[in-house]
């Protein structure tokens, strides 16, 4: 049974951090080396000088003094609304809704908490070393769980808003407790819950046990995954089917949904339909195709300037996987291929933070 309870926040008091957007920002692993540099620069209490410092004993000394200072403050116990307004790479606007909550951690093994991708040694090393350093959850991580939303949103102002991202104290306690029976996917944070219970394994102490999460209803309108497209550096693709891409993504889109498929994009109009079997993931199916390196882009132009370029031999094009068939295969235990899915928007980091070392 999933544990999902309240926790005594830690946050940005404004009065001494200065502005909240000057604070926050996207969570470490979508910030690169100019961007990190650029949230550096925003703020001296910026989030990234906690969660991509010069090395993981900087960043605990700066959170033991940003508490000493009253940079950060302590809240009572309590869930939180979360509410998230974007665009997405469609184009169009959405509303995503959340619940920010501790969740006892516990191993894939238990069915409780289901994994959908591979993790790698290295990002866990050094995640496991910040988290050593700082004794605090910093970034949540975010979960999908199946059934409707058991709270609602406030209708009064928001208590802390940035960015397009709302939060609200929720005092009901017993929120958690329709969590019990639901199983719960990882969206993104994979690294990060492992990390979690390595933690645990080391510390033993009730608080290691648990991490901060936001939890997302499967039928929220606002939930979405968008495809990421494969750059391969070497194709031995069929032959062209198509010759305007267009018309070869929408018979894409034609395609069963129970059947892989995908466009190949290559250059002098050279595109193809292919197709797998019964079962199979369009990224499973991309995955056997392409060789050689492999890159990503969640952007259908940029995947193809790309080949237009000769950055890349050939472009697999995919379509984006439903919340459905993510937990389907979770739930038989399996991963899938690296960059399988794309959730949008992001969280935020840098709203609340989960202390555990009380």
């Amino acid at each position: 049974m999933a544990e999902i309870k309240p926790f005594r926040a830690l946050r940005y008091d404004s009065d001494r951090a200065g502005a909240l957007d000057d604070l926050v920002a996207p969570p470490y692993d979508v910030i690169g080396p100019e961007e990190r540099e650029k949230y550096l620069a925003r703020s001296p209490y910026n989030v990234v000088h906690l969660t991509l410092p010069d090395s993981e004993e900087e960043a605990g000394r700066s959170l033991h003094s940003w508490r000493e200072d009253g940079i950060l403050e302590i809240e009572q116990s309590a869930f939180w609304a979360l509410s998230q307004d974007d665009v997405g790479p469609d184009g169009v606007s959405r509303t995503r809704t959340g619940l920010v909550a501790s969740l006892r951690i516990e191993p894939y093994d238990n069915g409780v908490v289901l994994p959908h991708e591979r993790t790698h040694r290295g990002p866990k090393e050094g995640r496991l070393r910040l988290l050593r350093a700082t004794q605090t959850q910093l970034e949540p991580i975010f979960l999908i769980y199946e059934g409707q939303a058991p709270f609602e949103v406030p209708g009064r102002a928001a208590d802390i808003e940035v960015e397009g991202t709302r939060l609200w104290r929720l005092d009901d306690s017993a929120i958690g407790d329709a969590f019990g029976d639901r199983r719960l996917l990882i969206a993104d944070g994979h690294h990060r819950y492992e990390t979690a219970l390595a933690y645990h394994e080391e510390r033993g102490t009730p608080e290691s046990g648990y991490m901060m999460v936001v939890l997302v209803s499967k039928s929220d309108p606002g939930l979405m995954i968008f495809p990421t497209h494969r750059l391969a550096a070497s194709v031995n693709g069929p032959s062209p089917t198509h010759d305007d891409v267009r018309a070869a993504l929408h018979d894409l889109e034609g395609q069963p949904r129970g059947q892989a498929a995908a466009v190949l994009y290559r250059r002098e109009g050279r595109i193809s339909l292919i197709a797998g079997g019964e079962g199979q993931l369009d990224v499973e199916l991309v995955e056997a195709q392409a060789r050689g390196d492999v890159t990503y882009t969640a952007s259908l132009e940029d995947a193809m300037a790309a080949v237009d370029r000769g950055e890349a031999e050939g472009a697999f094009l995919v379509r984006p996987l439903r919340v459905d068939d993510v937990f389907e295969v979770a739930a038989r235990g399996e991963t899938m291929p690296q960059k399988s899915t794309y959730f949008y928007p992001k969280l935020v980091s840098g709203l609340l933070f989960h202390p555990l070392d009380a």
